[in-house]
């Protein structure tokens, strides 16, 4: 079983969200639009092992003849109209079928559309992280698939394998943006914080409130509860309150059974947004089916 997780760059106009959906066909599972970071996230994954590549090859080709990056204005840093797709797999204990088809996306990408390819995860050789290619693309690091400059009209695009994530969203209650950018801060692993965690502090301009948001890349380590929780602590020694949690996408069904009823009613996660439940509900026989 492969997941891709694919983030593009459009989370303003209904109708086009709405038709790459519909190009991405049965193996959509989630669709989550934030018009403030003018993104939106796909989850696709299917019970064949390409089922997710050619969901993935399909919204990419539909965004490509709708989205023009120069034009985009919003608070999520990206290098793409197609921004970040990275492969999952369900069944780590298999091959490693993420890594191949990062490498076959990043060469497809490249190939048929233009548009320079950045490995990073266990797809990149070197093992380099997606906040590096965000850092290092183009000035000191070249693509490793497609032209050595952007394409005009889309950009760039990280293509990555790796284990599973959570991406969650603290929104505070005011449009505090500097507390919201020091408990980031102080949440984040690179600033000594919970390991496993990356965290912004970004405006939402629209919803008059600021935002901590944070991607957990070792659940292990650091589970949703844990740094939502510390998030909430800081904030109110802060002076500020945590207004809504809200999750970006979809979570396993391990990390929300291990959440504790109190922390379950507070962040108000639903109990539906796992990824077991969504394979089970979109095909008779997928886990928990």
């Amino acid at each position: 079983m492969l997941e891709c997780v694919l983030n593009v760059s459009e989370g303003r106009h209904t109708d086009v969200v709405a038709d790459l959906a519909a190009a991405a066909g049965p193996s959509l599972l989630d669709v989550h639009v934030d018009p403030d970071h003018h993104r939106s996230v796909y989850t696709l994954a299917g019970p064949g092992v390409t089922d997710a590549e050619h969901a993935s090859r399909a919204l990419t080709r539909a965004a490509a003849g709708c989205l023009h990056l120069p034009s985009h204005e919003g608070v999520h840093p990206r290098l793409g109209a197609v921004d970040v797709v990275p492969f999952v797999d369900l069944e780590p204990e298999g091959p490693d079928r993420a890594r191949v088809a990062a490498r076959r996306f990043a060469a497809w990408i490249a190939e048929e559309l233009g548009v320079p390819a950045f490995l990073y995860g266990r797809a990149d050789r070197q093992g380099r992280t997606l906040p590096e290619v965000r850092r290092d693309a183009f000035v000191r690091r070249p693509p490793d698939a497609g032209p050595s400059e952007p394409h005009p009209h889309l950009g760039a695009v990280a293509v990555g394998a790796r284990d599973v994530l959570v991406a969650v969203n603290c929104d505070l209650a005011d449009a505090d943006v500097a507390l919201a950018r020091r408990v980031a801060g102080a949440v984040r692993e690179r600033g000594g914080g919970l390991p496993g965690v990356r965290a912004l502090g970004l405006p939402l301009d629209s919803r008059g409130r600021a935002q901590v948001s944070m991607n957990l890349v070792d659940l292990a380590a650091t589970g949703i509860e844990a740094a939502c929780t510390e998030v909430r602590r800081l904030v109110e020694a802060g002076g500020g309150q945590v207004a809504r949690v809200e999750l970006v996408g979809l979570l396993p069904r391990a990390e929300l059974s291990r959440c504790s009823a109190g922390f379950l009613a507070w962040s108000r996660i639903p109990a539906d947004a796992t990824i077991e439940g969504r394979l089970a509900a979109s095909t008779p026989d997928g886990p928990g089916g």
